[in-house]
């Protein structure tokens, strides 16, 4: 079979890279030519991830049918989220735990979706499905994709797989896990040193039954360094509403120690927030208690108020 790519969403979290990492491990075990890449920078988190376990970032992409004609998706399956040339190529795997939308293939494919806290869970179960051993850096990509996603199963999105996976794959990576998740956690939270740009570099953006909507989020260990920051936040949140004709976009400020949000809203819907949270958005901030989650918390109860 011809070589294949294997990649995650645009702007790329550490679950993303790890998962696209592993898959692609698991795909050349099974005698496939394939290569993990990315569709966008590393942020701070994953970087500390690569580093710890001693490898190099997958190599940076702008489009995919120019290389091949057959991908594999990690982590997404909404075309908006993937390379802006995915209609050109042939979809052959797509292992995810989000919603499914905007998505449809011409050809069979296989698809493993399952609602659990991070992709990397469910390629554990496809590493032991297909007895294939998972390496030591391997299994730490893999385990820090979970304590990620998961915020160290604080988030509403862990579940009990999650934490038995994020153990077995801790064993194997020989880490300790919990003293090994906060440091992490806390080396993707420093904010001291990002550029406005890496503030919101993990941003997404979803179509919610015709409006277009960006939601971009950030751990920190105290919201007020980046609210501190919002004179040059702002202004590039302002340009991407503009060159995107986005309705809202929110800008979710997560604590990892509190367990609570900021969200910052701007755009012509930003009213969505207020009915969705029954808050009041004061110059665009409010406080979103215990909402840490994107996946569950933000999107699903704004695509609600959308469906309306």
């Amino acid at each position: 079979m011809e070589k294949m790519l294997v990649f995650g969403h645009k702007n790329p979290d550490t679950d993303t890279i790890c998962s696209a990492i592993a898959l692609s491990e698991l795909k050349k075990a099974e005698g496939l030519d394939v290569e993990a890449v990315r569709l966008g920078e590393l942020n701070s988190e994953t970087e500390f991830v690569l580093k710890s376990a001693g490898i190099d970032a997958p190599r940076l992409v702008q489009t995919v049918s120019n290389e091949v004609s057959t991908v594999c998706l990690v982590d997404h399956n909404e075309a908006q989220q993937s390379a802006d040339d995915i209609s050109d190529v042939t979809i052959h795997t797509v292992i995810d735990h989000h919603r499914i939308a905007n998505f449809e293939t011409a050809d069979p494919l296989y698809y493993r979706a399952e609602p659990v806290g991070c992709t990397a869970t469910i390629l554990l179960k496809l590493f032991t499905e297909k007895n294939v051993e998972i390496s030591k850096v391997v299994a730490k990509l893999m385990v820090s994709a979970i304590i990620s996603d998961t915020l160290l199963f604080k988030s509403p999105t862990s579940t009990a797989e999650d934490r038995a996976a994020a153990e077995k794959l801790a064993s194997i990576a020989g880490i300790d896990l919990e003293a090994y998740g906060m440091e992490m956690l806390r080396a993707g939270a420093d904010v001291s040193k990002k550029s406005v740009a890496e503030l919101l570099l993990d941003a997404k953006e979803f179509d919610m039954n015709g409006h277009k909507i960006e939601i971009a989020q950030i751990n920190v260990v105290d919201e007020e360094d980046v609210l501190t920051r919002m004179n040059e936040v702002e202004p590039v949140i302002q340009k991407a509403i503009a060159d995107k004709g986005l309705g809202l976009y929110l800008f979710v400020i997560t604590n990892i120690l509190t367990n609570d949000s900021v969200g910052v809203a701007m755009g012509t819907e930003t009213n969505a927030v207020e009915e969705a949270y029954k808050v009041k958005l004061i110059d665009g901030k409010t406080k979103l208690a215990g909402v840490v989650s994107r996946k569950k918390q933000v999107v699903p109860v704004l695509t609600e108020i959308f469906s309306k």
